[in-house]
């Protein structure tokens, strides 16, 4: 397990998405001052939020929970219905984070 939250490569993973990290916040249905203590080592993700990460970033859960530098258990497999209506979450979380930066612009 890593000692430290590991941000260049949280956001190296974004980055090769194409992502920021407004996008990461809000599929774990944080603020972005949240993710900054997150991202910052003050404050840990519950396991939905490393399930939100790994999904977003396409790495295994216990690959963000390492790189996380937390203890936070992996989450359990869900049921096929819950494990679609997260997903369906995520995506309508991304796209309202993607509306607002354009309406920023």
């Amino acid at each position: 397990m890593a000692l430290f939250f590991d941000a260049p490569w949280f956001d190296a993973k974004l980055q090769a998405r194409d992502l920021s990290r407004a996008v990461l916040a809000a599929v774990a249905g944080l603020s972005e001052a949240e993710l900054a203590l997150v991202f910052k080592d003050q404050q840990e993700l519950s396991a939905g939020q490393v399930a939100a990460f790994a999904e977003l970033l396409g790495v295994p859960p216990a690959e963000i929970a390492n790189r996380a530098g937390i203890s936070t258990p992996t989450p359990v497999t869900a049921s096929p219905t819950d494990a679609r209506i997260a997903a369906l979450e995520r995506r309508v979380a991304v796209l309202e984070a993607e509306l607002a930066r354009l309406m920023k612009a």
